[in-house]
């Protein structure tokens, strides 16, 4: 019963579900090179679930559900495609007692890897697609997103950004985040 959860309670249950179906999806269907192996775009309005008596598919929970009703862009580093360019999966279920410190460790962690930001050679930013697909969840703006990618870096890449905000490049790997 949804409505009788507190409000973290209903977004870890959302956040829960999406992961555990996404891994099911990939786990059914192994081995594969990527969750978008055999589908034109990727199986997000194709793969469903029941969640509180209602079927959802994958792209209703991220962006009818999630996105929609929470609008907190670190929702991108909760959720996860199974692909290598996507923030890390946690190891364990996101529990409401901890959701704000964990969305910002995953915000970290994830802003913090090449996979999040990359400085380039010419020391302009090569930066993950996630954040040219949602630009409008990091601020609508390049300037939003460097914002964003300043609030969650480290001293060192924080440094970096400020020396050359100018995101020069977008990158994502969508092959398929496994042990081999």
């Amino acid at each position: 019963d949804l409505g009788a959860m507190s409000r973290d309670e209903q977004y870890v249950t959302w956040v829960n579900a999406y992961n555990a179906l996404t891994v099911q999806h990939i786990v059914g269907r192994y081995p594969l090179k990527s969750i978008r192996s055999g589908y034109i775009v990727g199986p997000w309005k194709q793969v469903t679930m029941t969640v509180g008596g209602r079927e959802v598919t994958l792209d209703e929970i991220e962006h009818g559900i999630l996105r929609q009703d929470w609008d907190d862009p670190r929702t991108h580093y909760a959720v996860n495609c199974a692909s290598y360019g996507c923030p890390n999966l946690k190891a364990t279920a996101w529990e409401a007692e901890t959701l704000e410190q964990d969305l910002t460790e995953a915000a970290e962690a994830y802003v913090n890897h090449p996979r999040g930001v990359t400085i380039r050679g010419d020391g302009r930013l090569q930066v993950s697609t996630i954040y040219k697909w949602f630009k409008e969840d990091f601020g609508g703006s390049e300037a939003g997103v460097i914002a964003h990618l300043l609030e969650h870096a480290g001293e060192g890449l924080s440094a970096k950004i400020r020396a050359n905000p100018d995101i020069r490049s977008y990158d994502y790997d969508w092959s398929l985040n496994d042990a081999a």
